[in-house]
């Protein structure tokens, strides 16, 4: 069973960085795809970056040439590198391992399915927080 734990998150000023960290059993994304996630109060958990066991990346829009999504398999951990900070980036960010749904015959999926909330595998963690302030 996959189990994560998430660190890094703090309050900074606007335009400033953080680097969140993922850890635990399954952070290889050698099967799936690992990601994160944030949630902000009163709205809905979203993805924001992910990364495939070909090392490729997808992002959503709104943090794209801000946030970088990285692996070190040899420590089982995922990094999130945030820069650029803004106060819509405020949320609880989590990490997840996600399995997106796949082609019958050939296996191929979808990169962007990997940033659904609803693919993650496993219960959700404790988080992150992260503040960003004006």
């Amino acid at each position: 069973q996959v189990q994560l734990v998430e660190s890094g998150g703090d309050s900074v000023q606007s335009g400033g960085s953080l680097k969140l960290s993922c850890a635990g059993s399954g952070i290889t994304a050698s099967t799936y795809c690992v990601g994160w996630f944030r949630q902000a109060p009163g709205m809905s958990r979203e993805g924001v970056a992910a990364v495939d066991s070909d090392g490729s990346t997808t992002y959503d829009d709104s943090v794209k040439g801000r946030f970088t999504i990285s692996l070190d398999n040899s420590k089982n951990t995922m990094y999130l590198q945030m820069k650029n900070l803004k106060p819509e980036d405020t949320a609880m960010y989590y990490c997840a391992a996600v399995e997106p749904p796949r082609a019958y015959y050939s296996g191929r999926y979808y990169l962007p399915d990997c940033l659904k909330p609803s693919n993650a595998l496993g219960a959700w963690g404790q988080g992150t927080q992260v503040t960003v302030s004006s």
